[in-house]
């Protein structure tokens, strides 16, 4: 700390100096002709030219050469300025080399040309500080070690990391392919409601907050509008889709945060039949568009997009690893859970333990491939099976032992769906919190009528898997607990 604060003090010096030299250390206005980028796309036309050229960026390097300075300067592209006595005047070198440090903006005109090695650059006559930075950047070539003051200093963990800033515009493009998928097949993107009275459209503790205008506490939403989307099916609206912020008050992993970015759509008069062969055309399409490949290594193995998919069976899967069918009534799963080893919280219901079960064989399946025939007790908005009442029509996408999107034909019954809502009434009540809200609104709405329809959703998991990093890594600023 002493250190930082004898370079704060000699920086605070460097600021009284340029003020003394009539220089504004913090202007809000720059004449800048030219991006970086754009100067060098074009130096040998500006060269050619002798046109004057005035940069912005903040200085990374400062190096000393027979009496001059090389300099680089970054606005998102790095270029490479040659500072002179001669062309500056002795006055202006003299501010500059007294006063300029790594981590400065500055603002540099002059012409371009090209040293001697073959680098374009430019060769600097006049220069002004545009930010004067108070504190020290971390060391170009080492940056930030610490994975929690990494996440803490995001901002210079981006800077210094060339590829960070590269996952950015990555995920911009990742969101925007998707976005540009379905405006392109005539979808209306909407905005539903975050704050809600009533969770629904996943399993999964809510965040709750206080409404002071209303004098009510009211739930962050936990899934991006399904409930909401499934009432403007009801109102006409045939598809819509929505790619926003929803909030999960659980546990954090390598696959989990609170805060993150997901996409629902819904289309009328789609099944999820149909719905597999939609998203397996779209996860291909963000794999062209953003990446340009369709094979990826993820967590250890090689899943290749582009070769058909697999099938799973649920039921099946089960059946063949703990020798019981989730489907089989009077399976003691705690008994199951127990004899393999496999840790669960007493107490909890059926839907909680197989799904516990499932975990364990989740982990060996490489995919892609769909997930299907899941009891009907663990889904309580997906349609009934026309071929086996006893499960649902719903998939899961499997990616490298993990679930990356989920889509099933919607429940438009509202009587069969007011008995799910009253089972998952009954789990809450046996202490189950991630169970869902019985919704009687949204019964209500389905009782108007709703035309049979596929839904999907998938989150920045997906994102994040392609990336080959964690959830948070994936995330341009991860929450983190204060100091």
């Amino acid at each position: 700390m002493a250190l930082l604060e004898t370079v704060r003090a000699e920086r605070e010096a460097k600021i009284a100096r340029l003020k003394e030299a009539g220089m504004d250390p913090y202007p809000a206005r720059t004449a800048r002709t030219h991006s970086v980028d754009q100067f060098l796309e074009n130096h040998g036309t500006l060269e050619k030219n002798s046109e004057q050229v005035m940069l912005a960026g903040r200085v990374l390097s400062i190096r000393e050469h027979g009496g001059s300075l090389f300099i680089d300067i970054f606005d998102g592209t790095k270029g490479q300025c040659f500072v002179q006595r001669e062309k500056l005047g002795a006055d202006s070198y003299d501010l500059f080399t007294a006063t300029v440090d790594t981590g400065d903006v500055i603002e540099v005109s002059g012409l371009a040309f090209t040293t001697k090695r073959g680098m374009p650059s430019l060769d600097v006559s006049g220069w002004r500080m545009l930010a004067k930075s108070l504190r020290p950047l971390p060391d170009e070539w080492f940056g930030i070690k610490d994975e929690d003051e990494r996440f803490r200093k995001r901002y210079l963990d981006i800077l210094l990391t060339k590829d960070l800033a590269e996952r950015i515009k990555r995920r911009s493009k990742f969101w925007n392919t998707i976005r540009a998928y379905l405006l392109a097949r005539d979808f209306v993107e909407v905005e539903t409601p975050v704050l809600e009275t009533t969770t629904g459209g996943a399993e999964a503790r809510p965040f709750v907050t206080h409404h002071n205008a209303l004098d009510m506490d009211v739930y962050l939403r936990i899934s991006a509008g399904e409930l909401w989307q499934k009432r403007l099916l009801v109102a006409g609206l045939p598809k819509t889709f929505e790619i926003g912020r929803i909030f999960r008050n659980e546990g954090m992993s390598a696959e989990h945060a609170q805060d993150y970015t997901q996409l629902e759509f819904y289309e009328a008069f789609k099944d999820y039949e149909s719905g597999m062969e939609m998203v397996t055309d779209l996860y291909r399409t963000i794999a062209d568009k953003v990446y340009g490949t369709r094979v990826f290594s993820i967590k250890g193995s090689e899943v290749d997009l582009d070769k058909e998919w697999e099938t799973y069976d649920f039921c099946a899967l089960m059946e063949k690893e703990y020798g019981a069918s989730p489907l089989d009534e009077g399976v003691d799963w705690a008994a199951v859970l127990e004899k393999k080893g496999i840790p669960f919280e007493k107490g909890a219901g059926v839907e909680r333990l197989v799904d516990i079960a499932w975990k364990q064989i989740r982990k060996t399946l490489a995919g892609p491939g769909f997930l299907v025939n899941v009891p009907v007790y663990m889904e309580p908005l997906a349609k009934k099976s026309a071929k086996d009442p006893r499960v649902v029509e719903r998939f899961q996408v499997m990616i490298a032992g993990s679930e990356i999107g989920k889509g099933f034909s919607e429940l438009n019954d509202p009587v069969d769906q007011a008995e799910r809502f009253k089972r998952q009434q009954q789990l809450r009540e046996a202490g189950d919190e991630e169970a869902q809200m019985p919704d009687a609104e949204f019964v209500e709405a389905l009782e108007y009528g709703m035309p049979p329809a596929f839904g999907f959703g998938v989150s920045e998991r997906l994102f994040s898997f392609l990336e080959g990093v964690s959830v948070r890594e994936g995330q341009i600023f991860p929450l983190m607990r204060p100091r």
